[in-house]
C-alpha cells in the first residue's frame, strides 16, 4: 500500500505535491509544523496519504501507528475519507476511515482516521497519551471552533507531558501562520501554492432591501438564465435555505436540482448535495458556511454570497446563549468566492456594495471568544486542569465567562467547592453532550425518566424540528411529533409541522444515547414530566407566571425567571396561562426575553426535586402599588417567588422601617404638613441662614435623611399612607427642638408680632427678608420698621388696602410715611372715601377698623 500511495503522489498534479518532501523532512526534525495552503492545493487528501507512506504515522512505541486528521464538520470528514479511499482504490473503513457523531467507518486496518474535533476530544479524555497515534493533523484550522482550540490546547499538553514523540501538523487556507507557529514553540511554517481559476467578482449597486431570501433567489435565477454551470449560494441558516429553495422552485424548470446543505441534515442528504448533478441537469446548492472550505462540489462555477452567517454568542450577564446573524469576514468572503474557481473560471455575486467590502473584519472571531465556555471548563476539569492558564491557547478564554461556567458546573454537581471534577462530572463528560443535558439525562435516569430525558436532550441538540415560521413554544409538541415518526405516523407529524428528516436524526441520536446509558424506552409513557426534565438542565430558567401572585389585570404571558429576568410569551400561546414553566430556549432580550421553547412544570415537582434550592424568608416591605407595608412569608426558588403568605403579626420595628422606606419613596409631601409646622421649619431655616446656631437642620433633604431619628418613634401602629394623616408634625418637630431651642427660636424668629393697632400678625419666613402683611391703618403711628433676629433683619412690610391688596412694600416705614404716603392717600381716599386716611400717619391713631367711628 505504501508503494501505491507513493505512486499516486508522484503522478498527481495537485500543487501541494511540490512541498511534500520538505514537509516530511520538517516533521521528522521537529514535533510541530504549520502548513499554509489555499483551497484547491490538495492538502486535505494528499498530505495525509504522503505522510502515511513516509512512515510518519509510527512512533517510538510502534513502527506502525495511526494518523488522526481533525475536520471541523462531519460532512468534510466523510468527504475527505471517501476521497482518499477512492484515490488508493479502497473502500472507506479499510486503510482510510472516519468517525463522526452517529456514523463510523473504521476497522483494525485503518491507518488514517478522519474525525471531527468533538470525537478527538473524547479520544484524548479516554486515553490522554494517544497511544498508537503517531501524528495529529488539524485541518481547516482557521475555522477555530471551541473544540478546535480545546483540542489543540490538550494536544500540546499531551505532547509536552506525555508524548514528546507525538507529531502535530496544523493546516489551513486562511491563517495567521506566524502566530500559530509561535504558539507551537516557533514551529516551521511551510507555504504551498494553490490551484484555482480566476473568479469574476460582482457587487450590488446598493444594499439589499427586504428579506435576504428574496435577493438570493433573484440572483440565482439571473445566474441560471445568463450563465452556465451549477450554483452554490450561501445563506445564514436552515430556515433561510428552506425559504429560498421554495422561491427558486417556483421559477426553476425540471432541469434544475435544488439541494439544501446544512449541518443538521443527515449524512446521506449532505452527500447528495455535493455529488455531481445528473446528466442534463444543473444543480443549485443552498448552503450555510459548511461549504466554505474543505469541500469541492462538482460542477460549481457560480457563487451567490449573501454575506451573512450565524455564529454562537454567549451573554455573561443574562446567562443566555444564542446564534447571532452577523456579517462575514473578508477571509470568509474570499473562501466563498474561491468555491467558484475550483474547477474552472467562475463568477461570484456578492450581495453588498463594493465599498462595504473594506468594512468587513479581516477574520472571523474565534468561537472561544464568543461562546458559552461551560463545555470547555468541564473538559478541562476532567483533564485535571483547574486554571485554564496552565494550558497554551491561541486566544485565552475570557475570565468572566470562565467564572460563569464554573458557577453553572458547580450548581449541576459537576465540580466540587474546590473546582475539582466530581464522579457525577466524569459521568457527564462520558456522555459527550452539553453538560446541562448530560446532567439532566443522568438525574432523570435515577427517577425512571431516562427515556424521556434522552429524547429531550436529542431534540435540544438539533434545531427546532417544527418548521412553522412561528411555532407554539410547547416543547411537548416536539416530543409528540418525535413519537409519531418513531411509530411511522409521519403524516400526523407533518400536520404538526414537523421536519421528518430532522426527527429521524433526533431518533438516531436518542437511540445511541439510550444504548450507552442502558435505557429502554417504554411505549405509552406520559410526557407530563417534560417540564421536570427541562428544569433539571436549566434550573435558573424555571419561570413563574406574574399573574399567579398578582391581582392586577396584567396580560397573560408575563413570566419571571428564577435568575431574576423577565420573560414573555405571546398571550395567545397555549403556555401563556401556565403557573410555572421550565424554559429551554429564549432570546437575549435586554428587558424581557422572548420564550421560544418551554414546558409546563408542576409546583410539586419543583418542591420534590429542588428542595435544596428552595429558600424561605420573611419580607416586610413597602408596596408602592397599594401604598402600604406588606408583611409576607415567602418561599423562593432563586429570585422566583413560589408562595406568598401574609404575616399576621409582623415585628413593629420592621414595619416602621418599611414605612420609612415608603415615605422616602413618596417624598416628604406625603406627610400632613400644616401652616404651623411649615412655618416652624421656615423660621429655623431663616436663623440657620443668618447665624451660627445649634438649631437642627429641618430642610427637606435633612429630614428625609434622618427619618429614622425624628419620625420613626411616632409610627407605631401605622402601615398605610392614609395612617400618616394622624401625625401632628408641629408637635413632633417641637419635641425634636427641645425647650431651650424653642426659646431661642421664639426670641430670634418669633412666629407673630404685635403691630400698633394691638393686633398679633403672623410673620412669613418663607421669604428672605421675612414678610409682615398688615393693613395700612393698623400701622399708623409706627415710625420704625419692625425687625427680627434681635433687630438685625428688618421685615418686609406689605401695607394692605381695606380690600387686603398691597398698597406699598417697604423695609423703610418712616421713609414711606414721609414721601410715598401722600400719593397713596389721594388715590385711596377717592376709592374709599368713608375710610380713615389721616393727613399725618405718624401722629394718627392706629385702628383695626378700616372705617372711622361715627
Amino acid at each position: 500500500m505504501t508503494d501505491t500511495i507513493k505512486d499516486i503522489v508522484r503522478h498527481t498534479a495537485l500543487p501541494v505535491r511540490e512541498i511534500l518532501q520538505d514537509l516530511g523532512r520538517k516533521l521528522r526534525q521537529t514535533p510541530s509544523v504549520v502548513l499554509q495552503a489555499p483551497p484547491g492545493a490538495g492538502k486535505t487528501t494528499l498530505v495525509p496519504l504522503f505522510l502515511l507512506s513516509e512512515g510518519l504515522a509510527g512512533n517510538e512505541r510502534a513502527a506502525t501507528g495511526r494518523i488522526l486528521m481533525l475536520e471541523p464538520r462531519r460532512l468534510a470528514a466523510r468527504a475527505a475519507a471517501r476521497r482518499m479511499a477512492a484515490m488508493i482504490g479502497e473502500k472507506v473503513g479499510e486503510t482510510i476511515g472516519y468517525k463522526v457523531r452517529l456514523d463510523s467507518r473504521v476497522s483494525d486496518k485503518t491507518r488514517i482516521e478522519v474525525v471531527t474535533e468533538g470525537v478527538f476530544i473524547r479520544y484524548l479524555q479516554e486515553d490522554p497519551s494517544l497511544d498508537g497515534i503517531g501524528l495529529v493533523i488539524f485541518d481547516e484550522f482557521h475555522e477555530r471552533s471551541l473544540d478546535t482550540d480545546l483540542g489543540l490546547a490538550l494536544t500540546l499538553d499531551c505532547q509536552r507531558g506525555l508524548r514528546e514523540d507525538l507529531k502535530l501538523l496544523i493546516m489551513s487556507a486562511t491563517l495567521d501562520g506566524d502566530r500559530v507557529a509561535a504558539l507551537l514553540n516557533n514551529a516551521p511554517v511551510i507555504t504551498s501554492a494553490g490551484r484555482s481559476y480566476p473568479v469574476d467578482i460582482r457587487y450590488l449597486d446598493r444594499p439589499v432591501q427586504g428579506a435576504v431570501e428574496q435577493a438570493v433567489a433573484a440572483t440565482v435565477g439571473r445566474a441560471l438564465r445568463e450563465e452556465t454551470g451549477s450554483v452554490l449560494a450561501f445563506l445564514p441558516g436552515a430556515a433561510e435555505i428552506r425559504r429560498t429553495a421554495a422561491l427558486i422552485a417556483e421559477q426553476a424548470g425540471n432541469d434544475i436540482l435544488i439541494c439544501p446543505l446544512f449541518g443538521q441534515m443527515s449524512g446521506e442528504d449532505q452527500d447528495r448535495a455535493i455529488e455531481p448533478a445528473p446528466p442534463g441537469q444543473r444543480k443549485v446548492v443552498l448552503a450555510t458556511d459548511i461549504a466554505e472550505t474543505s469541500l469541492t462540489i462538482d460542477g460549481i462555477r457560480i457563487v451567490v454570497d449573501s454575506g451573512l452567517a450565524r455564529r454562537p454568542h454567549y451573554d455573561v450577564q443574562s446567562g443566555m446563549s444564542g446564534l447571532d446573524t452577523i456579517r462575514i469576514s473578508r477571509a470568509s468572503a474570499d473562501q466563498r468566492a474561491g468555491r467558484a474557481g475550483r474547477l474552472e473560471p467562475g463568477l461570484c455575486f456578492r450581495l453588498w456594495p463594493e465599498p462595504e467590502q473594506r468594512g468587513l473584519l479581516p477574520y472571523t472571531p474565534p468561537e472561544i471568544t464568543q461562546a458559552d465556555l461551560t463545555p470547555l471548563m468541564l473538559q478541562l476539569a476532567c483533564w485535571g486542569v483547574r486554571d485554564s492558564g496552565e494550558l497554551r491557547w491561541l486566544d485565552s478564554p475570557d475570565n468572566a465567562k470562565i467564572e460563569a461556567a464554573r458557577e453553572v458546573l458547580t450548581s449541576l454537581g459537576a465540580l466540587d467547592a474546590n473546582g475539582m471534577i466530581t464522579a457525577h462530572g466524569r459521568d457527564m463528560v462520558a456522555l459527550g453532550m452539553h453538560p446541562r443535558l448530560a446532567h439532566m439525562v443522568l438525574k432523570a435516569r435515577e427517577m425512571g425518566l431516562g427515556w424521556l430525558a434522552v429524547d429531550v436532550a436529542a431534540l435540544l441538540s438539533e434545531r427546532d424540528i417544527l418548521k412553522l415560521r412561528e411555532p407554539e413554544a410547547d416543547f411537548r409538541l416536539r416530543l409528540e411529533a418525535l413519537a409519531m415518526v418513531a411509530q411511522n405516523e409521519t403524516g400526523q407529524a407533518r400536520r404538526l409541522g414537523a421536519d421528518i428528516a430532522a426527527c429521524r436524526r433526533v431518533l438516531r441520536q436518542a437511540k445511541q444515547w439510550m444504548k450507552e446509558l442502558g435505557i429502554k424506552k417504554r411505549p405509552g409513557q406520559s410526557l407530563e414530566k417534560a417540564g421536570l426534565c427541562l428544569a433539571l438542565a436549566y434550573p435558573e430558567r424555571i419561570a413563574g407566571n406574574r399573574q399567579r401572585l398578582s391581582a392586577s389585570s396584567q396580560r397573560q404571558g408575563q413570566f419571571q425567571l428564577a435568575g431574576g429576568r423577565g420573560a414573555v410569551l405571546p398571550p395567545e400561546d397555549s403556555l401563556a396561562a401556565e403557573d410555572f414553566l421550565a424554559v429551554a430556549s429564549l432570546d437575549k432580550g435586554t428587558r424581557d426575553a422572548r420564550i421560544f421553547l418551554a414546558a409546563p412544570l408542576h409546583l410539586y415537582d419543583l418542591e420534590d426535586h429542588f428542595e435544596d434550592r428552595i429558600t424561605r424568608e420573611t419580607l416586610i416591605r413597602w408596596d408602592t402599588r397599594s401604598a402600604a407595608v406588606l408583611s409576607q412569608n415567602r418561599r423562593l426558588f432563586g429570585r422566583l417567588v413560589l408562595q406568598d403568605t401574609p404575616l399576621a403579626d409582623p415585628p413593629a420595628d420592621l414595619v416602621a422601617t418599611a414605612l420609612i422606606d415608603g415615605i422616602r419613596r413618596m417624598g416628604l409631601g406625603c406627610l400632613p404638613w400644616d401652616r404651623k409646622s411649615l412655618s416652624l421649619r421656615e423660621r429655623v431655616a431663616f436663623i440657620r441662614q443668618h447665624r451660627e446656631t445649634n438649631l437642627p437642620d429641618l430642610s427637606e433633604k435633612a429630614l428625609t435623611d434622618t427619618l429614622e431619628d425624628w419620625l420613626m418613634p411616632y409610627l407605631d401602629g401605622m402601615r398605610r399612607k392614609e395612617d400618616l394623616g394622624k401625625l401632628d408634625l408641629y408637635a413632633i418637630l417641637t419635641d425634636l427642638l427641645g425647650w431651650h431651642a424653642q426659646q431661642e427660636l421664639d426670641r430670634l424668629a418669633p412666629p407673630r408680632i404685635t403691630v400698633p393697632s394691638g393686633s398679633s400678625m403672623a410673620i412669613d419666613y418663607s421669604q428672605d427678608p421675612p414678610v409682615l402683611a398688615v393693613r395700612m391703618q393698623e400701622m399708623f403711628g409706627a415710625t420704625e420698621t419692625p425687625a427680627v433676629l434681635e433687630g438685625e433683619v428688618k421685615l418686609l412690610v406689605h401695607l394692605l388696602s381695606p380690600a387686603q391688596r398691597p398698597l406699598q412694600v417697604t423695609q423703610d416705614l418712616a421713609g414711606f410715611w414721609a414721601s410715598g404716603y401722600e400719593t397713596v392717600k389721594k388715590e385711596m381716599k377717592g376709592r374709599y372715601p368713608k375710610h380713615y386716611w389721616p393727613d399725618d400717619p405718624r401722629q394718627a391713631t392706629p385702628t383695626r377698623r378700616t372705617k372711622p367711628r361715627s
